[in-house]
């Protein structure tokens, strides 16, 4: 140790509740830390061994040697203070928290005492030998240095340390000039904490040596840093530091390992760093190699993979498709098995390796020749041996109105779109749907429209078709369930389950109204509810208190047509032996359900779980399929065994080979698109009905069913008519794609969601407008004016090489995405690889860089030509979300129909010299007025209400008088009503709403007075 410097100017902050590891090998370095920071190192001559005229160092003394010497350089003016290297560091509030943990110090570490003055609480290990340091920056966690009155203040360097100084000798070297900025509370000697030890060497600096090293930190208020588990801590030299801005022969500082944390999630590798920036490059790169970095960043991408999921709250996971797209030889898109765990999943979180970068780069020079060759399907597609053979449903909707929002979603758009990926995968696919025409909502519809039902089928089945064509549903087949096919596919399937044993006949009781001679279906028949007492409950659920009804259950029943009062009476209905048939739909479900929704799952557990009862499969009506039975000729099946057979008949008139698809189990894959109500019926009754007619008949694989769809802060209503309708949606101005992008975003796939017309207008205008369009805009326009619109050469670099591997990552989690029908989740693959995109061209500024030489002109070329294939991938990748947007980036980037599929990642489909069309704006953006406009429009008040009584009457007895007086009160109670709330000013849909009733009841006063009711009382004709 150097005589002029026995003690080790220790500067001790309060450390509570801290400690590091010692290695075993390293020495002993407990030092227990006083609450006052004494900094000094007192002479023998001015510093007695009691310390008594110290008042800095009241609660422990440092050890001198007799002989040692006052260090030259240290004046006699340190007159309450006789130490000679006074490092008192004024860092007035200075605050970092560190986390309270207590790391034990191994009981064989060596301790050191110099002298015989002993300190009561603390030792310094020294070794002879130590050389000259640099101080020990370290993290101080909530503490303030005091500085005493009477402590000497020091200048080491006056431009490094504005707002503190130390007496500095004349000769003292100024260091730490490339000191990184997080400021570092140095420490020449080792911690001087009793619950920390450190893995720091032991300096004993002379004075003329490091007179000034330890005064590099301006204060910072207020500031926190994280502190890693062992962070060796130095100071570099000038000569070090000069030269990188980590010393090659010391360990990582803590704010180098601050730093490295905030940047690693971005970077990840020194290779994401641009060339040009050396000097981080090679920081990132040596901080990277140190041990304790290495774990962290192993354990970093699956912690944010986790993360990111719980933020998602994702729906709980299912079991893996069982294929991977990958390209075969010839360039078809075939199938691999996908990773069977966790880890070994494609994630686009994951840190690159460099497997990923040079498969990128190959699968990237193989061009067009990596795409599937388009597939050509024939007409009509047919099942082929060999290939892929992909059926798919969509619950069919109920032709009696206009589909809503929650049902477009809910059906026929998530088939859309999962039937466009297969054929771009080049999978064999048959979309079929169509609407479910028979069934009581059916006819009480068209009672209410005056209509026969075959009419109103005619009428809303082209409706229906209109508003998917808009949406750019692209069906292979949509038809209808009112046809001689499914007369015959129905009945045939009724008497093989017949002949089986697996129908029963039991006696049901239901309400007849011997007016109108008939037995009357639950939406005929209108009462007080038994549970609330509402008095215009329907016969089959209260609209105010939402409660299921039986409709004998309904106290002051009336029969809707005729408002005659109905009798209970029993009729015999004929049932599916479901319990029957249990065991062999559980064995079924087994071998199957693995790869269904865990909502549709959960569902059909629920009906299994107390065991299945009888289901009744016919209903007193005459519109619907006739049941071919004796005793019950008069009675039609019931829709819900009707109408999933309109699946098979719907194909039939599609196709007379429609067996092929329908009975072949061992070469078809069927895909059942729905809402969660309509679950059971897929799940249970319709494949005990095919299992039970034992003919071979194709079931369910994949049934994919959603949550609901909710409008703003309420339900959408088909019967009240509230939110978006699909006929309503063309008239937004909003243009379809945004619609379909839209829903698709929110895609109620774990839990239910809720439409926004604010949400809309964030999303179309961040995501499509900023996101999605601004990249393919700026690609597309980059070509056309700083290239004459023809894609230039590429000179690929580390850093293109780089966002190749990122995006075939996203690509790859893409596929797997869409193969489990997660389809929300791989819509934001494809917006994730957009924002790779933006801020590829915007850290390299192609526009600027095409200004400068050639090698920044041809960096431009590169990162233009890189940046349009990535576009031209999105063309693919978008088509089956947003079709329309994807055919117009096709159009505008010129790309030839055979290079349009949808490969396993991204590929240069665009080669230099290929030129280009005139590029456009791809979206618009939404205006708030626009938004609110639409807002209160659709704004749904009239849910508040509860329905009109929905069907025009039969007279029943024109002149009866009770029925007049009656009628002519409710004629004038709701007249009131309308004019007290157009007088309030509310709404116009709540008006109409009771407009409407109003203009009913007054029909059927005319009725009952014996006028026609098309010319109201008091506009009769002269």
């Amino acid at each position: 140790m150097p005589p002029q410097c026995p003690s080790t100017q220790s500067q001790c902050p309060p450390l509570p509740q801290f400690t590091f590891p010692v290695p075993p090998s390293a020495p002993s370095t407990q030092s227990q830390c006083p609450p006052v920071l004494p900094v000094h190192t007192p002479s023998p001559s001015q510093c007695p061994s009691t310390h008594s005229q110290c008042p800095q160092c009241p609660q422990y003394t440092l050890p001198v040697p007799p002989s040692a010497p006052s260090p030259p350089q240290c004046p006699s003016s340190h007159s309450q203070c006789p130490s000679s290297h006074s490092q008192s560091l004024p860092v007035p509030q200075f605050t970092l928290p560190v986390p309270q943990f207590t790391l034990p110090v191994p009981p064989s570490a060596p301790v050191h005492t110099p002298s015989a003055p002993q300190c009561p609480q603390f030792t310094l290990p020294v070794p002879p030998s130590a050389p000259s340091s640099h101080s020990q920056s370290l993290p101080v966690p909530q503490f303030t240095l005091p500085v005493p009155p009477s402590a000497p203040v020091h200048t080491p360097s006056a431009p490094q340390c504005p707002q503190f100084t130390l007496p500095v000798p004349p000769t003292a070297p100024s260091t730490h000039s490339q000191c990184p900025p997080v400021p570092p509370v140095h420490v020449s000697s080792p911690p001087q904490c009793p619950q920390y030890t450190s893995v720091l060497p032991v300096h004993t600096p002379s004075a003329p040596q490091c007179p000034s090293s330890h005064s590099q930190s301006p204060p910072v208020p207020q500031y926190t840093l994280p502190v890693p588990p062992v962070p060796p801590v130095h100071t570099p030299s000038p000569s070090q530091c000069s030269q990188s801005p980590l010393c090659p022969q010391d360990a990582a500082s803590v704010a180098d390992v601050v730093v490295w944390g905030s940047l690693f999630p971005v970077l990840q590798d020194e290779t994401s760093v641009p060339s040009e920036l050396q000097v981080l490059r090679s920081w990132f790169s040596a901080v990277s190699a140190w041990e304790p970095c290495r774990a962290a960043a192993a354990l970093l991408p699956e912690a944010l993979r986790e993360l990111q999921t719980h933020l998602a709250q994702r729906p709980p996971a299912l079991p893996a498709p069982k294929h991977l797209p990958q390209v075969c030889p010839g360039g078809q898109v075939g199938t691999a098995p996908l990773p069977q765990s966790p880890q070994d999943e494609e994630s686009p979180e994951r840190a690159l390796s460099d497997a990923d970068i040079a498969a990128a780069a190959e699968l990237w020079a193989r061009g067009p020749a990596a795409l599937p060759p388009p597939r050509q399907p024939a007409t009509p597609v047919l099942p082929v041996e060999g290939e892929r053979n992909v059926l798919i449903t969509s619950a069919l909707p109920y032709v009696n109105n206009v589909p809503h929002l929650g049902n477009i979603i809910g059906c026929v758009l998530s088939a859309d779109t999962f039937a466009r990926y297969s054929r771009l995968r080049g999978w064999n696919t048959l979309f079929v749907c169509g609407t479910d025409e028979y069934g009581t909502a059916t006819e009480t519809r068209a009672l209410q429209e005056g209509l026969s039902p075959r009419q109103l089928c005619d009428r809303y089945h082209a409706l229906h078709a209109d508003v998917y064509t808009w949406f750019r549903i692209a069906f292979d087949h949509f038809g209808r369930t009112t046809t001689p096919q499914q007369t015959r596919i129905a009945q045939d399937i009724f008497q093989r389950l017949l002949a089986r044993g697996f129908l029963l006949q039991d006696t049901l009781e239901q309400l007849r109204c011997e007016s109108c001679g008939r037995y009357l279906a639950d939406r005929f028949v209108e009462g007080t509810c038994p549970s609330c007492g509402y008095a215009e409950a329907r016969g089959d659920q209260c609209d105010k208190c939402g409660k299921l009804i039986n409709a004998v259950e309904l106290r002051n029943p009336q029969c809707k047509l005729c408002r005659g009062t109905p009798v209970v009476t029993p009729t015999q209905h004929l049932f599916l032996d479901l319990p029957k048939l249990e065991g062999r739909l559980q064995a079924w479900l087994e071998r199957t359900w693995d790869t269904w929704t865990a909502n549709a799952r959960h569902i059909t557990r629920t009906w299994l779980r107390d065991g299945l009862k009888p289901r009744c499969i016919t209903r007193d009506l005459t519109w619907g399929t006739p049941v071919p039975l004796d005793g019950f000729r008069d009675k039609v099946f019931y829709v819900w065994f009707d109408a999933p057979i309109g699946y098979l008949s719907i194909t039939a008139t599609y196709t007379e080979q429609w067996e092929r698809w329908w009975k072949n189990p061992q070469q078809v894959e069927l895909y059942n698109f729905m809402a969660k109500d309509n679950v059971p019926f897929h799940s249970v009754v319709f494949p005990c009905s095919l299992l039970g007619a034992e003919d071979n008949y194709t079931l369910v694989s994949h049934l994919i069913a959603t949550e609901y769809l909710n409008y703003e802060d309420g339900k959408f209503s088909k019967s009240r008519g509230v939110g978006v309708f699909g006929d309503m949606a063309k008239d937004t101005g909003i243009p379809a794609d945004v619609w379909r992008f839209y829903l698709l975003y929110l895609r109620p796939e774990g839990q239910d969601s809720a439409f926004s017309w604010s949400d809309l207008m964030l999303k179309n205008n961040s995501e499509l407008l900023n996101n999605l369009g601004n990249f393919i805009n700026r690609a597309g326009m980059f070509v056309c004016k700083f290239f004459g619109g023809a894609v230039p050469a590429m000179a690929l670099t580390a850093e293109d090489r780089r966002l190749l591997a990122r995006v075939t990552l996203e690509m790859r989690q893409y596929h797997q995405l869409m193969e489990r029908v997660h389809l929300r989740d791989a819509l934001r693959c494809v917006l994730s690889i957009s924002r790779h995109g933006n801020q590829y061209i915007q850290v390299n500024e192609p526009w600027k860089r095409i200004k400068g030489d050639q090698g920044d002109r041809q960096r431009a070329g590169t990162v233009t030509g890189v940046a349009v294939n990535v576009a031209a991938a999105l063309a693919a990748l978008l088509q089956p979300f947003v079709p329309g947007v994807s055919e117009a980036i096709q159009a505008q980037l010129r790309i030839p129909p055979e290079r349009c599929g949808l490969g396993p990642g991204l590929t240069c489909t665009l080669p230099a010299g290929h030129r280009v069309g005139t590029v456009s704006p791809l979206f618009q953006k939404l205006e708030p007025e626009q938004v609110e406009a639409l807002r209160q429009r659709f704004g749904g008040g009239q849910a508040k209400q509860p329905p009109p009584a929905s069907a025009p009457h039969t007279p029943a007895a024109p002149g009866d008088p009770k029925l007049i007086q009656e009628l002519t009160e409710q004629v004038a109670k709701q007249g009131n009503l309308v004019r007290q709330l157009k007088a309030a000013q509310v709404e116009k849909a709540q008006v109409d709403t009771q407009v409407a009733k109003l203009l009913e009841l007054k029909q059927q006063l005319a009725l009952a007075e014996g006028r026609s009711p098309e010319v109201p009382k008091g506009k009769r004709k002269k």
